[in-house]
């Protein structure tokens, strides 16, 4: 395995290809890591990436950790949507940090900029980042390293400082100015990073984290595809395409429930017992009804369907009137709903408290 002189998390936006080029334009072997999990990461670009900007990028599962460290309250609390950003930094880099030694690298990278995020790189939120994660030490943001005290690298001349940057704030300039310098011409278009700072993602996930004690990445998998309906703790990932319908099926496992029709093109739906979620027959004829409403072909025939219910080995049947107002309330998640339980699930926006 080659060894490396510095890690550096890599989202694939433009400060983290900066920050990557930076190091690598003093001779400093550089490895990428790109954490992936349902919320962030894009592990079907890292070949794009690779070839694009001349980068060695490998992925690295944050998935499960990150859901647990959810589970657990955030304890920097969340910014507006569903995101603990300062929280989700310290886990990367704390893992980074734990890295090094496979890699033989020396020091860890970020392409932070101060000041750009109000959340995560105030420089409050920087030094708590630093210390909490254990990374002070190693922890080099060469995009900002002008603006704050030289680290261990740039002391011992492993990093020379004057080859730094001094950016700060939310503009763009001097990274565009950068870019050109050296020969980056594919511009990654900003924003886009984690689907918890995003409304429509956020709903589909908050009612995973309300109706389930320890729920586990798979969860979150199933949660981002299909369309989302719940009643309560009932909950029904539903298909809108032959495409869905794949990712859907591929997706269910022990313990799970699927419905389609049997005498119709239908969605897939995949029913997932959370908890404490009962299954009635009366909520699984309400289930079928809904997804038989998907069904134009099951409309027009104007008159009760056969639903086909499988799981554990068997099938049974189960002959429903198509209908999306149901006893049991089957509904999509709704903003409103995250908004109202957000803060008894996780506690308020943003407590950082130790500057």
């Amino acid at each position: 395995m080659p060894e490396y002189d510095a890690l550096l998390l890599f989202s694939g936006g433009l400060d983290s290809i900066l920050a990557a080029k930076t190091l690598m334009a003093q001779g400093l072997r550089v490895l990428c890591l790109h954490f992936v999990s349902p919320f962030f990461g894009h592990p079907e670009r890292l070949d794009h990436w690779r070839a694009a900007y001349g980068l060695d990028i490998v992925p690295v599962a944050a998935g499960q950790a990150f859901v647990d460290m959810m589970v657990h309250r955030p304890p920097h609390g969340m910014g507006k949507v569903l995101n603990p950003c300062v929280d989700c930094k310290i886990l990367m880099l704390s893992r980074a940090r734990e890295l090094l030694e496979e890699y033989g690298a020396k020091f860890l990278a970020t392409g932070e900029v101060k000041g750009q995020r109000p959340m995560s790189q105030r420089r409050d939120a920087l030094d708590v980042i630093a210390k909490r994660s254990g990374a002070r030490e190693a922890l080099l943001r060469p995009l900002c390293a002008k603006n704050m005290k030289p680290t261990p690298m740039e002391e011992s001349g492993l990093v020379d400082r004057e080859r730094l940057h001094d950016f700060s704030g939310r503009g763009r300039k001097g990274q565009m100015v950068l870019a050109r310098a050296l020969d980056v011409t594919e511009i990654p278009q900003p924003g886009g990073g984690c689907r918890l700072t995003d409304h429509d993602s956020a709903r589909r996930f908050f009612p995973v984290f309300a109706h389930s004690r320890r729920p586990l990445v798979e969860d979150f998998e199933l949660a981002g595809a299909g369309r989302q309906f719940w009643a309560g703790p009932l909950w029904m990932a539903l298909g809108r395409s032959d495409a869905d319908n794949k990712i859907l099926a591929a997706k269910v496992r022990p313990g799970d429930l699927t419905l389609d029709l049997r005498d119709f093109p239908s969605p897939l739906a995949v029913l997932r017992p959370l908890d404490d979620a009962v299954w009635t027959d009366a909520a699984l004829a309400d289930a079928g009804a809904v997804l038989a409403s998907f069904a134009p072909k099951a409309l027009s025939a104007a008159g009760p369907v056969v639903v086909l219910a499988s799981g554990d080995g068997r099938t049974r049947e189960i002959t429903v009137t198509p209908g999306r107002r149901t006893a049991t309330g089957f509904a999509e998640p709704s903003w409103e709903a995250l908004v109202a339980g957000k803060r008894a699930l996780f506690g308020p926006e943003d407590t950082l408290d130790d500057h």
